[in-house]
């Protein structure tokens, strides 16, 4: 193995998505599988190639540059990119069949100018606030977004694709917000029915909804996280069957004897309570590991979980192994699927205080990603 390294399991992937698919499938829904932010830190063409492998039929995005690297890549499926800031030029994504989220009638006249542009209807997809007080159009100024839209649609400069939304409380089920917001968005609909909109593709359902909520499923769902693996409902029996896809891992750069009383790492926040063996791991809050977790991460060495000793840097961290034999090049897994004892990624969510999105994403590029299986 490498120094340290992010092995991905595309054969996981695969399979989390075919089992999400299959949810969906029940209930005549297709599957966007969600492959922002480099696919979760996963890497974004494999996953997104691993994902379709496992009957994904659409992919989701938030910016034009991570849509255009999977067009670039080959990838001819359905691609949603939703998160443009006014002035964005989506006109490369549409003239790349790459369909655009609309939350705002001012973002709506920009895709409609890119479309002229670059000479072909855009795809859009007009995306309504239920509830989550983020992205969309409120339900006072969806009737105005679905005018402009309707207008657009008739001088064939658009096509509306789709309508959809997000769930605020999904990963809560139960949660009185999520009745609210599916009985919002079927309003929504109703109101671009009168408005002549009929869509091709309802969307709600996230990674949770997915779990969850197949009445939320509609006509497409649109797993993130669960695709990777990794559940955003803490012990949700519908989530066994997911296998975590990504093993981080380093190796041990040097192993040293020092006395008890041993300062450790910055600050000297921990120091040793007998002799002991120090194992410096080469992996540091520029790859991605949290500082928070300085003298609380947990890491599987030796065949034994261990605990950060002393404060995270910027490119290490030190284990106190006691005296166990440990010696320099040894493997330590910081976290995996579990299946050598090792952590998981919900282990060092728990111990950081968020959740198991952040601690994939957040592996940093300079960490080489290995892909194993298909």
């Amino acid at each position: 193995m490498l120094q340290a390294e992010a092995v991905i399991d595309l054969d996981a992937i695969r399979a989390n998505t075919a089992y999400l698919a299959g949810r969906a499938a029940e209930h005549s829904a297709a599957t966007m599988a969600v492959v922002k932010a480099d696919g979760y830190g996963h890497g974004a063409v494999p996953s997104a190639r691993a994902a379709l492998a496992g009957g994904a039929t659409w992919l989701g995005v938030c910016t034009v540059t991570e849509a255009l690297e999977l067009r670039t890549a080959g990838i001819k499926a359905p691609v949603l990119t939703w998160l443009n800031a006014p002035g964005t030029d989506v006109t490369p994504a549409i003239a790349q069949r790459v369909d655009v989220g609309i939350p705002s009638v001012r973002l709506l006249d920009e895709a409609v100018a890119a479309a002229k542009a670059a000479d072909r209807t855009a795809r859009l997809h007009l995306k309504v606030d239920t509830g989550l007080g983020r992205s969309g159009a409120t339900p006072d100024d969806w009737p105005d977004l679905l005018t402009a839209a309707a207008k657009a649609a008739a001088e064939g400069t658009v096509e509306i694709v789709g309508v959809w939304s997000h769930f605020a409380y999904a990963d809560a089920p139960g949660h009185p917000t999520i009745a609210a917001q599916i009985a919002t968005f079927h309003e929504a609909l109703d109101v671009a029915e009168r408005h002549g909109i009929r869509p091709q593709v309802r969307h709600l359902a996230n990674s949770a909804g997915t779990l969850s909520l197949p009445q939320a499923y509609f006509d497409l769902v649109r797993p993130g996280v669960s695709v990777y693996g990794l559940s955003p409902i803490p012990d949700w029996p519908a989530a066994e069957a997911l296998r975590p896809a990504m093993t981080l891992r380093g190796r041990v750069l040097i192993a040293k004897r020092v006395p008890a009383g041993q300062g450790v790492s910055y600050g000297h926040t921990y120091h040793t309570t007998a002799p002991a063996t120090l194992a410096v791991i080469p992996l540091g809050y520029a790859d991605g590991i949290p500082r928070h977790a300085s003298n609380g991460g947990p890491v599987l060495l030796g065949g034994k979980r261990r605990t950060i000793a002393g404060r995270v840097c910027m490119d290490q961290f030190v284990l106190d192994v006691g005296d166990d034999p440990v010696s320099d090049g040894d493997e330590a897994i910081l976290f995996g699927p579990g299946d050598q004892g090792e952590p998981t990624a919900d282990d060092w969510a728990d111990v950081v205080g968020t959740i198991n999105y952040e601690i994939v994403t957040r592996v940093g590029a300079r960490v080489p990603r290995t892909y194993v299986g298909a």
